[in-house]
């Protein structure tokens, strides 16, 4: 009997041993990466002496202006992560940008806000591409999605599309797709919003 058992467990670790390698694949294949750690703002640097802290797993954004920037640069790229809003408040999250001191002048900026008295509301590009339906609630989980492939930009609020938009060819100025930096943007005071789970996937040139 204790040969048999013994046979039986060497049986059950050799399979155990075959799946792991395929569970290991499949996680490559997929491809999302983590941006955020859950603990620390390791992978992060903030601008303006901001007062970004980590609470229950969450980045939770408030006090003055500032931007919170990832170290790593992206260009083509899917983005998801959850939000979520006290009411009145308001946030972004930019994209193509660059470490700066002060207000970010490059890249895109997907707005975050469902009640702010600016009507320019979730997933609008801003000052690109104006959405007024907050499709989300104040204090409630939602995910913000956000694809940039070549020169298409897309954004969603759970689930539902907000913007298409194809970048004209021959833009000038700072605000263009090239590659940069993640944001979080701390917008004032009186504004508390909090970021969990945001992964990444990156896609080919």
């Amino acid at each position: 009997m204790v040969k048999k058992w013994m046979g039986l467990a060497t049986l059950s670790l050799l399979a155990g041993l075959m799946v792991l390698p395929l569970i290991n694949v499949q996680a490559a294949e997929d491809g999302w990466v983590s941006l955020f750690n859950g603990k620390d703002l390791t992978g992060w640097k903030a601008s303006e002496m901001g007062d970004f802290k980590v609470e229950e797993e969450a980045i939770v954004v408030r006090g003055k202006r500032a931007h919170l920037f990832t170290e790593k640069e992206f260009k083509n790229f899917e983005f998801k992560c959850e939000i979520m809003t006290q009411p009145g408040s308001n946030s972004g999250f930019y994209f193509h940008t660059k470490y700066e001191e002060t207000f970010p002048s490059q890249g895109y900026e997907a707005q975050v806000n469902c009640s702010h008295r600016d009507p320019v509301r979730n997933g609008s590009l801003y000052n690109v591409v104006k959405n007024r339906d907050p499709i989300a609630k104040d204090n409630e989980w939602y995910t913000l999605e956000i694809s940039v492939k070549g020169k298409e930009i897309i954004t969603k609020i759970n689930g539902k599309t907000v913007v298409e938009y194809i970048e004209p060819d021959g833009v000038t100025g700072p605000r263009k797709l090239s590659k940069g930096s993640f944001a979080i943007q701390a917008h004032d005071p009186m504004s508390v919003v909090k970021f969990r789970k945001l992964m990444v996937k990156e896609l080919p040139e």
